[in-house]
């Protein structure tokens, strides 16, 4: 097992915007809406987090937890978004680690439960996520809402 770094943004707060450009060219989500995001939760106006895996200095997995992922369900919040993990470097447990970081930090800090939206089915389930509902999200088609309490 290699030996990466788990962090949150705030305890790298200078790759900000190495870590908001990563984001935006997994998901083509403007860099200046992650750093809206990034500056809310380092500035402590919010708990919710950026979770990162470094292999050495290259980020190479990531997300983070926001108010809402683009649903119309805004009673369902915070949501975990853009979970992103390098394809060299998928299989190797790097998504999990992050959700269950994410998970125990926003547990910490009495926030619970939280949620995601996605198309992935069989993954989430794998680090104690529960399917919850469909959405409605960007997409025409209803997208899968999970809860993890």
């Amino acid at each position: 097992m290699k030996n990466f770094q788990y962090i949150t943004l705030r305890e790298r707060p200078e790759i900000k915007n190495e870590a908001a450009q990563w984001f935006h060219e997994k998901w083509g989500v403007p860099a200046e809406a992650y750093l809206e995001c990034m500056d809310s939760y380092l500035n402590g106006d919010t708990e919710y987090g950026w979770y990162l895996c470094l292999d050495k200095e290259k980020i190479i997995g990531g997300m983070g937890v926001i108010e809402n992922d683009f649903h119309e369900r805004k009673d369902l919040a915070p949501n975990v978004c853009a979970v992103y993990t390098e394809s060299d470097y998928r299989k190797q447990g790097i998504a999990g680690k992050l959700l269950n970081m994410a998970v125990e930090d926003m547990r910490s800090k009495g926030i619970t439960p939280i949620y995601l939206v996605t198309d992935h089915t069989g993954f989430y389930e794998r680090y104690g996520w529960e399917f919850l509902c469909m959405v409605k999200g960007s997409d025409p088609e209803p997208t899968r809402m999970y809860v993890h309490y």
